[in-house]
């Protein structure tokens, strides 16, 4: 896709890439079920916090669902570091073009306009316009997607783009098989792996 064919086109996941998910939601745990047993982040694994709040006990998988579901939550996440400035250089480097590709909840009745209000607010007008919204990233055409769940699969069995694993409190444990790559934040260097891309 990118190179001669054209430019190079980023796909980047919003929840744990753009905006810390995984930090709200252990404060807004805490804040709001302050006496219930809790994951903290350096033990969060996989990549459902629903479920692993469900194997410490039955009821606390929809105490946690309630706080990420809840109105003004998606809105009040804070910028992952690195991850604004990351998109304005993203945006302005020549042949490359750079999208948001988030997945709603399927309770989105809070989600999808708070999604599109902190891309307002935290990126500017300019990225509305880049914002895909789907449940299903392998039908999205593309040469990277750089997202924090580990396996992603949809309709399409072999997707366009080469997922980029970013690290997140729930995947840092794992292992990649060669050749998958990850970006451990954004002051790792991301722009190598996009002019790896373009010279393939």
């Amino acid at each position: 896709m990118g190179g001669a064919a054209g430019p190079l086109r980023v796909l980047v996941d919003m929840d744990g890439v753009l905006a810390d998910f995984e930090g709200a939601v252990l404060r807004g745990f805490r804040a709001r079920f302050p006496g219930e047993p809790r994951v903290e982040l350096a033990e969060r694994s996989g990549f459902s916090v629903r479920e692993q709040y469900r194997g410490l006990r039955e009821d606390l998988a929809a105490k946690v669902a309630s706080v990420y579901e809840s109105p003004g939550f998606f809105l009040g996440l804070d910028p992952i570091p690195g991850a604004l400035e990351a998109m304005q250089e993203m945006l302005h480097m020549q042949d490359t073009e750079v999208f948001i590709c988030t997945s709603p909840l399927r309770k989105y009745e809070h989600c999808i306009v708070e999604k599109y209000k902190w891309v307002e607010k935290h990126l500017g007008p300019e990225f509305v316009e880049r914002i895909i919204l789907t449940r299903d990233k392998t039908v999205v055409s593309a040469d990277l997607l750089f997202d924090d769940k580990d396996t992603i699969r949809g309709a399409e069995l072999n997707p366009s783009w080469e997922h980029v694993l970013f690290t997140c409190c729930h995947n840092r444990h794992l292992r990649l098989p060669a050749p998958r790559r990850r970006l451990l934040s954004w002051a790792d260097d991301w722009k190598a792996i996009l002019e790896s891309k373009r010279r393939q």
